[in-house]
């Protein structure tokens, strides 16, 4: 598979304050976003960028054991997801292809800056692959967070070759 580089890892935690709070004040995270627990689809979650990264996100927390979050009755603290980055949208559409004939494909999302494969591996751990829009394309695309990713008409947008962010899903600070 074209994988070419962790993009960031997201964690269950207990307490995503407690956890904000630990990784910006020993580690020099910043906090980038927050989403607030909606009861059915979103828990509690906070994402966070590392001191220098132009990443939309190196690390983020997912709350669980409250009762907003869907996740609490059988999730531990620990690994959620790692997400894996592809140069292009070839690349992606390549590992779709085999996702899919594996059967191991769970669902794909357009994060407006990042389009994302979802995956299960042989011991349910999910993992996800992703294409960063380069930053300065990032105009052109939606900020909606969780829509259904059309993988085809992202193509269409972007084009098969064009490498993707690398790295750099938002604008560099200056």
């Amino acid at each position: 598979m074209p994988v070419q580089r962790l993009n960031h890892a997201v964690l269950y935690v207990r307490d995503v304050e407690r956890s904000v709070a630990f990784y910006t004040d020993l580690l020099n995270f910043r906090l980038d976003h927050r989403l607030h627990a909606d009861g059915d689809k979103v828990p509690e979650a906070a994402f966070l960028k590392a001191e220098e990264s132009t990443n939309d996100h190196d690390l983020a927390f997912m709350q669980i054991e409250s009762p907003a979050s869907p996740r609490s009755p059988d999730r531990r603290p620990g690994l959620a997801h790692l997400a894996w980055e592809v140069d292009t949208l070839a690349e992606l559409q390549q590992i779709r292809g085999k996702l899919l004939q594996a059967g191991a494909l769970t669902h794909e999302i357009d994060h407006g800056t990042t389009k994302s494969l979802y995956a299960n591996d042989p011991d349910d751990l999910q993992f996800e692959v992703c294409w960063l829009v380069p930053a300065d394309r990032i105009n052109e695309v939606t900020r909606e967070a969780f829509a259904p990713l059309d993988l085809d008409a992202v193509i269409a947008q972007f084009g098969a070759d064009l490498p993707g962010g690398t790295g750099i899903s938002a604008p560099a600070r200056h």
